[in-house]
């Protein structure tokens, strides 16, 4: 039986705090999602990222449903002073989704895709992977700009950057965002786009982490598929010049 006298987390000055149990009880009447502590039901998936040898263990989790729940969280850390990390899709080698006996927000629960193929544009949840995406917007023939593995994140892939197979055609990911919805550090939702916030829009668009938790990407999409032309196309050694030759003039 879990104790009921709180729990110490890591801090932002490299320390850690204690957090009471009713300053946890109060965060969980605060979020609809569930907290996860070290040996709940759930607890190994939600540390589960894609490097394994990567040894953090956070003290506390938080599933997030919504923009709220994320607000919830935030305002938890930022009072504490806690340390807080976001995990999306858990694909960042280096394992930063994870924070060391801190917060971790597991976006898992966020998987939600909506496609307006009038429109051409797609929203797409915190904790999507990109084939969520691509499973979505391939009923309508579009796709937008993502990465090469199925199994990566959306969110962190898009804040890198975001290059994959139809880059050269279309752009980066972050090309093809129109839109995000934000929880800032301070605790505010916001909307930001090239015309709203375009600042920090602007900052999200490769910059990275850190700028705040975004809880809802909108991306552009493209006529593409779904039977598309792909594969390796091999000749022989023999042919070296006559195809270098050909490649160079097409290119």
């Amino acid at each position: 039986m879990r104790a009921t006298t709180g729990i110490r987390i890591a801090s932002l000055d490299g320390g850690t705090v204690e957090v009471t149990q009713g300053e946890l009880d109060t965060l969980d009447a605060r979020v609809e999602g569930p907290l996860v502590h070290p040996g709940d039901e759930g607890w190994d998936d939600a540390v589960l990222i894609w490097n394994r040898t990567v040894a953090k263990v956070p003290a506390l989790i938080v599933q997030p449903t919504s923009a709220r729940d994320v607000t919830a969280a935030v305002d938890f850390a930022r009072r504490g002073g806690i340390l807080m990390s976001i995990k999306g899709g858990g694909h960042n080698i280096a394992g930063t989704s994870l924070a060391e006996r801190g917060l971790t927000l597991d976006m898992s629960r966020m998987r939600r895709v909506t496609v307006d193929p009038d429109v051409r544009l797609a929203n797409v949840g915190p904790g999507c992977l990109l084939r969520d995406v691509d499973r979505a917007t391939q009923e309508h023939g579009l796709a937008t700009v993502l990465g090469f593995v199925s199994e990566t994140g959306v969110a962190g892939l898009t804040l890198g950057g975001g290059f994959g197979y139809l880059t050269r055609r279309f752009g980066w990911a972050v090309d093809n965002l129109e839109e995000v919805e934000i929880v800032t550090a301070a605790g505010e939702t916001v909307v930001a786009n090239r015309e709203t916030n375009a600042e920090l829009f602007w900052g999200l668009r490769g910059g990275g982490g850190n700028l705040g938790v975004v809880t809802r990407f909108t991306f552009r999409l493209h006529e593409v598929g779904p039977t598309i032309t792909g594969g390796l196309i091999l000749w022989s050694a023999d042919r070296a010049d006559e195809v270098l030759r050909t490649y160079r003039d097409l290119t």
